[in-house]
């Protein structure tokens, strides 16, 4: 008789609430992890970056579970047809799990819930990924903030008097199942090729953090954390980071707490995966020009600060922060196309691609979405680049012939697209819905 515990966007032995409980539970555990072949199936870049991450996560941590005695089976497949294989090849008590909020992932656990529990096998999951989720930060009235201020604010009072407690899972790793090293499936095998990649560090840089709310709208300075890739995936602990966060940089917790409030948005309007949280902001009429959007994502728009955050997305899977709002704004009002378009591009080419995030991102800058920029917010991309980037060196690394009769010509007039985009989100709100 054993326990499994199922890693899925927690990939670290340290700090992992669901680990401790089954390293906790007096049975040896037997560590499992899924490659998820209907998610992988849906990947069009066989050189996905988030690919190349996930597997070189796992080699580390199979080899750390090494180290210890054990090992990792790492499996390809659907996850419902590869938990049939290990009741059959197991006597299963427990499976252990993190909780995980996205509407997909909430179904895939619904049936695997289902599955184990006609088989008279326990499934149990906890809290990991946030510090409050779902319930814990709400109105006095039981609802839903939808403002984050008031969010905020409530957060805070209750992370001030609520011990937030880590868990000593890398201290218990005597207990995991004692075990000859199980083989690692090819990346090929998965479909896949090696992505070329730089993957930052999960180290939290303390002098970054320091100063991050000096550095972090300078797209030319490394002046944000980039540990996105590894909340995303569960590579750090999010607990260790706010207890450093809420010591060291108010405005980095801040940016914390944002990602809470757009998980828990998604947790209570799953609507909003397709729908615009404003009901009335589906009845725009966009353009969807496909060769603007085409140009859009190729960094050829004519404005410098759009394409050298587009070119950075596409040659490193990174975007800094204040150019994912400019040039999902420039998107969505100077070209009038659907922000779903643009979301799900990001979507492709993210490496810290979170869906709650960056669907709260793009409904923010789309002025669709809760406690969005209001409508009538153009980014101007000349003004973003004299205040963010005024010596032009980070457009210089990325659109390094953009003061040359080579680069291409502008897309669209700023003032003009802003008086159609306004013109445009006004008739949209004067229909009746």
């Amino acid at each position: 008789m054993l326990n499994i515990f199922w890693f899925r966007r927690d990939l670290r032995l340290e700090d992992n609430t669901a680990l401790y409980f089954a390293l906790s539970n007096g049975l040896p555990v037997l560590p499992v992890f899924i490659f998820d072949k209907e998610i992988l199936l849906k990947l069009e870049d066989h050189a996905d970056t988030r690919v190349t991450f996930i597997y070189d996560e796992i080699i580390r941590l199979k080899g750390e579970l090494e180290k210890a005695g054990s090992s990792l089976l790492v499996k390809y497949g659907m996850p419902d047809i590869i938990f049939k294989e290990l009741i059959n090849t197991y006597s299963l008590k427990t499976v252990f799990a993190n909780h995980d909020y996205e509407p997909n992932s909430r179904e895939r656990d619904s049936v695997i819930e289902h599955l184990l529990h006609n088989k008279g096998i326990n499934f149990r999951t906890y809290k990991d990924q946030v510090i409050f989720e779902k319930d814990e930060v709400v109105k006095d009235s039981g609802e839903p903030y939808t403002v984050f201020t008031p969010y905020s604010r409530r957060w805070k009072s209750i992370f001030q008097f609520k011990e937030i407690h880590q868990y000593p899972s890398g201290e218990l790793t005597e207990n995991f199942i004692k075990i000859a090293s199980f083989s690692l499936p090819p990346l090929s095998s998965l479909g896949f090729d090696r992505a070329a990649v730089v993957i930052p560090s999960r180290k939290i840089d303390d002098s970054i953090l320091l100063n991050y709310h000096l550095n972090r709208d300078y797209p030319s300075l490394e002046g944000t954390s980039r540990l996105g890739v590894h909340l995303r995936f569960g590579t750090i602990s999010i607990r260790q980071l706010v207890k450093t966060a809420a010591m060291v940089n108010g405005v980095f917790l801040n940016e914390l707490i944002w990602r809470e409030f757009y998980m828990m948005i998604l947790w209570h309007f799953p609507r909003v995966v397709n729908h615009s949280f404003k009901p009335k902001y589906d009845l725009i009429d966009w353009r969807n020009d496909e060769r603007e959007f085409e140009a859009w994502c190729e960094g050829k728009t004519g404005y410098p600060i759009i394409d050298a955050g587009m070119r950075e997305l596409n040659h490193t899977g990174y975007m800094h922060n204040r150019l994912r709002m400019v040039t999902a704004s420039f998107l969505t009002k100077h070209l009038l196309i659907d922000w779903r378009w643009g979301e799900a591009y990001f979507a492709k080419k993210l490496l810290d691609y979170e869906l709650s995030s960056n669907n709260g991102g793009w409904q923010w800058a789309a002025g669709t979405g809760c406690d969005a920029a209001p409508y009538f917010r153009v980014f101007n991309p000349d003004l973003q680049t004299l205040k963010f980037d005024p010596d032009k060196k980070y457009i210089r690394k990325w659109v390094p012939k953009f003061d040359s009769e080579e680069y291409t010509a502008r897309i669209v007039d700023h003032s003009q697209a802003r008086k159609n985009a306004i013109s445009a989100y006004k008739r949209a709100l004067e229909k009746k819905y």
